[in-house]
């Protein structure tokens, strides 16, 4: 009986060893058969996983003969099935080639900041995207302008430049607002005396995405780019309509009333923005002076696009118009004498592109824009009033192939100033011509090494001749990582019109004297690490930069008698950091981690010194919960670390907190912004002017003023 039992006990256990098999794939990259260690094999049948090992091979044990689906799949790479047959004969491994795939949301973001038009993940130079569901998330929390969406990135700090009328510009990398280049579409409109209220001036409901450029990058469109540069995409039209209103109001007494529509009629397109922002006085501190100014701006932006067999071209213009009083609430509110501050502006700009394809890779692109920017600021027993119209003009030749890219052209800049005579002081007029020639190259080498370089050179009528080269390089070690490393010239022509005059409102500076100035020159350079994956169901990525930037001849405001005037100062400055971003995902939670350090000192007559206004130190935290065209609820805090003061003082380090939340339908949805909810105020930490309320002083405004404000509001798309 025992040998019975023992006999079928053997046979038993003999079909069970017959019955478990191994499946062993070797899994490689289909461009070079290199291995692709952590690939993930998957059984969706039983339920059943494994990474491959550092060789690309991953081994599945105690498998029942049978036929198997298995799904392969890769970060970076399309997923592949295949149907393994077990036991395997031959009994090695099964080669498994996948072929590299960007992610979906990479593929729809092609770059124009660089005239190449490739694709973010495939350009050498490092750029950062605002664009598609972020954009929308950060028009919901300030729709009236694009401070908020600029200041919330990271090495992107806006520094307020006015205590009362809210006057605000964007520094980067720690750098004055006057370093970084604007453009819209491209076109070079908001520089000099236009410059100082643009970002307060532009919604962001028309645009498509918004390009960041860190570091000197002159070589691309020219002066100004010493910091680097925003360009801001509009919406073009597209096969399906779009007509879209939204409505805010805000705890301030805010509203925001916007309109787009886009669509194309056959061999016509056409787009039209509208908007209507308004604001009143608002004083949170109840020191009797605005934090929020009394404002009311219209802005209407008409464009046309024409599309032909060879020859396409659009053609549009832009108004903006606005009052905005910023000072005492009792003059605001009664009428009754105080403190004030006005400022009355008109802004009217047009486009023109002609675009015309010589042959399947070679195009000539033309561009035109003229900008009219009138601005009129008063202040008690003073006023002041100019006129800047601007000029752009760009011919360019493209001349694209799969391996390399060509871009030769030539472009005209016209700046004039005419000052509005109000006071016996000398006008700070000038009229600037620039006339530029350059090169680009983008050549992928191989699927390794992609280099892009550029060479511009440009002629300032009223000063010199600018060489301005440029190089970059991306290297893509694996799907996984990729390294960027780029370097560049800057310049700027010398103006009074930057963030210390506009502190003083342009009082008692004389004119740039042309024979004595010379202008800014910059060199910049930069490199970022990128690294992404996943670990099971949580993705992961990391990007970190490193950057420097010397500013030579940087211009300075001095002492002249009883006047003061911008001088090249005896030195230079320099800005040196670093920026990590980290993103985790994991089902419908984002996480978004972003640390700015941020090393910025002038070198001026020997001495080192801490550059004013400038956080060493700044966290970006943002935690996102989302259903799909359903629900948003965001969580975000921000930490500026001590600030260096003018007056030689340091601020206080603070913490800023706000929360939103998005219900979506198909064509509805409304949201609330609850910002500043920690009620972080400048105010707490003590006043923000000395002397009489009648007659201030203010000191730097380095931390909110405006304090806890809940907005919220719907859209409507159509």
């Amino acid at each position: 009986m025992r040998k019975a039992i023992f006999t079928i006990l053997l046979f038993f256990s003999f079909l069970a060893i017959r019955g478990q098999h191994t499946i062993r794939l070797s899994i490689r990259d289909s461009a070079n058969r290199s291995p692709l260690p952590g690939a993930t094999v998957a059984i969706p049948a039983l339920k059943r996983s494994i990474a491959a090992d550092s060789s690309g091979l991953a081994v599945l044990n105690d498998l029942a003969t049978g036929s198997y689906n298995v799904t392969v799949s890769f970060v970076g790479f399309q997923n592949k099935q295949i149907t393994v047959n077990v036991p395997q004969v031959p009994d090695e491994p099964l080669e498994v080639l996948l072929q590299e795939a960007e992610e979906e949301h990479e593929e729809e973001i092609v770059i124009e900041a660089t005239r190449t038009s490739r694709s973010i993940t495939n350009n050498p130079t490092r750029i950062e995207v605002i664009n598609g569901e972020e954009l929308a998330e950060k028009g919901n929390m300030k729709p009236g302008d694009i401070r908020m969406l600029l200041n919330e990135s990271t090495g992107i700090q806006t520094q307020q430049t006015s205590a009362t009328s809210y006057n605000s510009s964007i520094r980067i990398q720690g750098l004055d607002g006057r370093y970084t280049l604007i453009l819209k579409d491209g076109y070079p409109l908001y520089a000099g005396f236009s410059g100082g209220l643009s970002i307060m001036q532009i919604a962001p409901l028309d645009l498509r995405q918004v390009e960041v450029i860190k570091g000197s990058s002159s070589t691309l469109y020219g002066g100004g780019a010493i910091a680097g540069l925003v360009n801001l995409v509009s919406k073009v039209p597209t096969e399906e309509r779009e007509l879209s209103f939204m409505a805010n109001a805000t705890t301030a007494a805010g509203l925001d009333l916007s309109g787009f529509y886009s669509e194309k009629y056959g061999k016509l397109g056409l787009t039209l923005f509208g908007s209507r922002n308004s604001g009143s006085p608002y004083d949170p501190a109840d020191i009797g002076l605005t934090a929020i100014p009394k404002f009311e701006r219209y802005t209407i932006n008409p464009k046309l696009f024409l599309y032909g067999e060879k020859t396409t071209a659009n053609i549009g213009f832009s108004y903006i118009t606005e009052n905005r009083v910023g000072g005492s609430m009792d003059y605001i509110k009664e009428d009754v004498d105080g403190y004030y501050e006005k400022n009355y502006t008109d802004r009217f700009t047009t486009q023109l592109g002609i675009t015309h394809r010589l042959t399947d890779h070679a195009a000539l692109n033309f561009k035109n824009s003229y900008s009219r920017f009138d601005r009129e600021i008063l202040i008690p027993s003073y006023q002041f009033k100019g006129l800047q119209q601007s000029s752009f003009s760009e011919l360019t030749y493209t001349n694209r192939h799969e391996k390399m890219d060509w871009v030769v052209g030539a472009n005209l800049l016209t700046d004039d100033f005419a000052e509005s005579q109000q006071t016996t002081e000398p006008l700070l007029d000038y009229h600037y011509n620039t006339f530029g020639l350059f090169v680009q190259n983008e050549w992928s080498i191989s699927k390794f090494l992609t280099l892009e370089t550029g060479l511009r050179g440009d002629y300032v009528k009223e000063y010199c001749f600018e060489l301005l080269p440029r190089a970059s390089a991306m290297m893509r070690f694996s799907p996984l990582v990729t390294m960027r490393i780029g370097g560049g010239f800057g310049y700027k022509t010398p103006t009074v019109f930057n963030e210390e005059s506009e502190r003083i409102q342009f009082q008692n500076i004389l004119p740039i004297n042309t024979q004595k100035t010379e202008n800014e020159r910059s060199l910049g350079m930069n490199m970022d690490l990128n690294y992404r994956t996943h670990f099971g169901d949580l993705g992961f990525s990391i990007n970190q930069l490193f950057f420097y930037t010397r500013l030579n001849r940087a211009l300075v405001l001095t002492s002249a008698g009883s006047a003061s005037e911008f001088v090249n100062a005896d030195g230079h400055m320099d800005t040196k950091g670093m920026e990590t971003n980290l993103r985790f995902t994991y089902g419908d939670f984002k996480l978004f981690v972003g640390y700015t350090y941020a090393d910025v000192n002038t070198y001026f007559e020997g001495n080192k010194e801490w550059f004013p206004l400038t956080a060493r130190h700044r966290l970006n935290n943002v935690l996102m919960f989302e259903k799909e065209e359903n629900l948003k609820i965001g969580l975000e805090a921000y930490y500026y670390s001590p600030q260096l003061l003018n007056d030689g003082t340091t601020g206080r380090s603070y913490w800023i907190m706000g929360l939103m939340g998005e219900k979506l339908w198909e064509k509805f949805s409304i949201f609330i912004n609850l910002e500043n909810f920690t009620d972080t105020r400048q105010t707490k930490f003590g006043s923000i002017y000395t002397g009489p309320i009648s007659n201030p002083t203010f000191t730097d405004i380095y931390a909110p003023l405006d304090g806890f404000v809940i907005n919220g509001g719907f859209k409507i798309r159509l």
